[in-house]
């Protein structure tokens, strides 16, 4: 379908990169409608076919973190993350099944390898106003965890960008806290930055309709920056409506150092070392 890929259509692996990067957010766990999920194995040659290396697994429900904590321990590429996505903490709070939800999760970030609480955060675009205490504490809950465990916490946020850092300010961010799929404005970006925050950005910054997320990009600090792909989601431009892996994190990478004025090898080198600062090693 023009001038997008179709969903059902793989898109072309691109040129490699010069220099190895991580996707710093993806779901290996998620098949988009009517598809399979990724096989595991595949995905990570894929990836690294093209210098995406190291990739971080994200379970933002019980089935998907204990999923991430098993393929964490068979693939040395992945390192994960394990949290209750905001949009499942009012279903859990009606069941009245939140807290046992939360120390699973509790229990599944103890494991070495799993090196980020998340993603949490809030998203005032699915869940109504009557959902939003539930959401707003159970983030709380996931930044203190954050901080007692010494992992680093990654954010959701949609449609709730004063409510996100309000309560960061309010609860004092991780050491290491990265805003995952930037969505915000150059504004946002700069406040961001000044409170020592990574900025995550993933496929969206390529779309044609994204000049203020573009600009966004524009004023942060290359040592602020990682990339990702919240694959299966938001595959960048020119194949986007197509099923996103990580194999495609290079278009994302080539379009943000258009945007930086930077040459490819400098921006791919920062991203690593950005990486490794937020997550530690993944030997």
């Amino acid at each position: 379908m023009s001038p997008h890929t179709s969903s059902r259509d793989k898109p072309a692996a691109p040129a490699p990169l010069p220099i190895a990067v991580v996707d710093n957010h993806l779901h290996l766990d998620i098949a988009r409608d009517g598809e399979q999920a990724p096989d595991v194995a595949a995905a990570i040659a894929e990836a690294a076919a093209v210098g995406v290396t190291r990739l971080v697994q994200i379970g933002c429900d019980l089935p998907a973190a204990r999923f991430t904590v098993e393929a964490i321990d068979r693939h040395t590429a992945l390192l994960g993350g394990v949290a209750l996505h905001p949009n499942e903490i009012p279903r859990l709070k009606v069941q009245g099944d939140l807290d046992s939800a939360l120390a699973e999760i509790e229990a599944l970030a103890a494991h070495p390898r799993v090196r980020v609480v998340g993603e949490t955060g809030l998203d005032y675009f699915r869940t109504g106003p009557e959902g939003v205490p539930a959401q707003q504490e159970a983030f709380r809950w996931h930044i203190d965890l954050a901080k007692r465990t010494g992992k680093a916490l990654q954010i959701h946020d949609r449609d709730a960008h004063e409510d996100v850092l309000r309560i960061l300010e309010e609860e004092g961010s991780p050491e290491r806290t990265v805003l995952h799929c930037f969505s915000g404005d150059v504004a946002m970006a700069r406040l961001a930055v000044e409170r020592g925050l990574m900025l995550s950005f993933s496929g969206t910054v390529t779309f044609k309709n994204a000049a203020g997320l573009r600009n966004a990009l524009a004023v942060t600090p290359i040592e602020h920056l990682l990339v990702e792909t919240d694959a299966p989601y938001l595959t960048p431009t020119p194949h986007r409506g197509a099923t996103n892996a990580s194999y495609l994190v290079p278009l994302t990478v080539r379009a943000m150092a258009d945007v930086l004025n930077l040459d490819v090898p400098t921006l791919c080198l920062a991203l690593t070392a950005n990486s490794e600062r937020v997550y530690g090693s993944w030997s």
